[in-house]
């Protein structure tokens, strides 16, 4: 396949970084008048159209015009709670008339609300509604996505979510890593002895979890309200002990211990950022985690936004995902993370390009494999509706611009 007259082809990483932070993250390759070359499921060569010979449109069984479109990475998704079994928006009601995300986790709603529906829904149901999801993500442009487990609070729960993510990863052809994050709430029947809860996720949950091999990483909410530190230090060793590697929830309600325990246990991402100080921003410098904020969340429960540009301009990197949940943020569009990075955390377009695509497939694990338009990676694509240029993409909010999605290769 070989895709011709690109008005303009952006996200092009030529120097195999798997990542870009501080000043980097405002470099992203851009040429006008493009063509791409895929075979197979990789891509093999692009450049602009006056440096394409003519034998190579003669081998070449498709070829597509992209007249007026722009060809970009697809968006890696790093944070989702894809998989659950009820919407929340009677909680929604709630917070408009006043009541916090932590008071309506007190009263047993937010995660445990959809705990319950969980437990009560059959794996083949909670199936058909997250391949429902998936392919509406992916119609928005996402090409590989992280999805939690942590509405299940039981084994048998946990179990189930994680087998539903396996069943996704088979029948899907986005891009997908599990995770499991029993630790996500503390069930009713554990308020005020905890730690017993930490002890079945160490000695049960992780256990099993790894003996089917259903999780690529290991989670903690670790927060006010939530996990403590100590939990969270817990959980983390028994995940690596068992070869997944740790994420973290960190810093959404209040400035925790997350990000420093992220840090010191090698923790791929730490998510959420909302309450972050100069303390956390000198601890991510210079270390292998990546910080990620999740504009959905901040915008949907109205909480504070991340430092964006003070972590730039200290030389981290930035990832920006969806967060796409029940409660706290119900859409899994990137496109409109994309918009929400210029508009409110003030990113350019291409600072906001690469924080949701190869910065976030870094927060995946797979930026060796997907995220930027690179010889020898994945042909993981968002063809555009006809526009002008990248800069359109996050001015124009609200609407759907994917025309065509490409992943490994094909048209889906």
């Amino acid at each position: 396949m070989i895709l011709i007259n690109i008005k303009e082809l952006v996200g092009i990483e030529e120097q195999g970084r798997l990542m870009k932070k501080g000043a980097e993250m405002a470099e992203t390759g851009r040429i006008k008048d493009a063509f791409v070359c895929i075979k197979g499921d990789k891509i093999v060569d692009y450049g602009p159209m006056q440096s394409l010979k003519p034998e190579q449109l003669q081998v070449e069984n498709e070829v597509l015009d992209m007249s007026g479109r722009v060809v970009m990475p697809a968006f890696c998704d790093s944070h989702t709670h894809l998989v659950y079994a009820n919407s929340r928006e009677l909680e929604f009601v709630d917070k408009i008339r006043g009541l916090s995300y932590e008071e309506i986790a007190k009263r047993g709603g937010g995660i445990l609300n959809s705990a319950k529906a969980t437990a009560a829904a059959s794996e083949d149901e909670l199936y058909d509604m997250a391949a429902e999801r998936l392919n509406e993500v992916m119609r928005m442009g996402t090409g590989a996505i992280e999805i939690k487990s942590g509405y299940g609070l039981t084994t048998e729960s946990e179990l189930k979510l994680l087998r539903v993510i396996r069943r996704l990863k088979e029948n899907s052809p986005v891009l997908i890593k599990s995770n499991f994050l029993g630790a996500h709430g503390i069930p009713m029947e554990y308020r005020g002895h905890q730690e017993d809860y930490v002890d079945l996720v160490i000695n049960e949950m992780i256990p099993l979890v790894a003996s089917e091999d259903l999780a690529d990483f290991i989670d903690v909410f670790c927060d006010k309200g939530f996990f403590t530190c100590e939990d969270t230090e817990r959980i983390l060793m028994a995940g690596i002990k068992y070869g997944m590697r740790p994420k973290i929830h960190a810093n959404e309600m209040a400035i925790s211990c997350g990000v420093q325990v992220g840090v010191k246990y090698g923790a791929i991402s730490v998510d959420h950022l909302e309450q972050i100080g100069k303390e956390e921003i000198e601890c991510l410098k210079d270390t292998e985690t990546m910080p990620t904020i999740l504009p959905g969340c901040a915008f949907f429960l109205n909480l504070p936004l991340s430092p964006a540009r003070e972590m730039i301009s200290a030389g981290l990197p930035v990832a920006m995902a969806s967060d796409f949940n029940p409660g706290t943020s119900p859409s899994g569009n990137m496109q409109f993370i994309l918009s929400m990075a210029c508009i409110r955390y003030r990113l350019t377009p291409e600072e906001a390009l690469n924080a949701t695509t190869l910065n976030t497939a870094y927060a995946m694990g797979v930026s060796d494999e997907v995220g930027s338009i690179t010889r020898g990676k994945r042909a993981n694509l968002i063809v555009t509706q006809p526009m002008t240029q990248l800069e359109f993409m996050p001015y124009y909010y609200g609407t759907n611009k994917v025309e065509k999605m490409i992943l490994n290769g094909k048209i889906v």
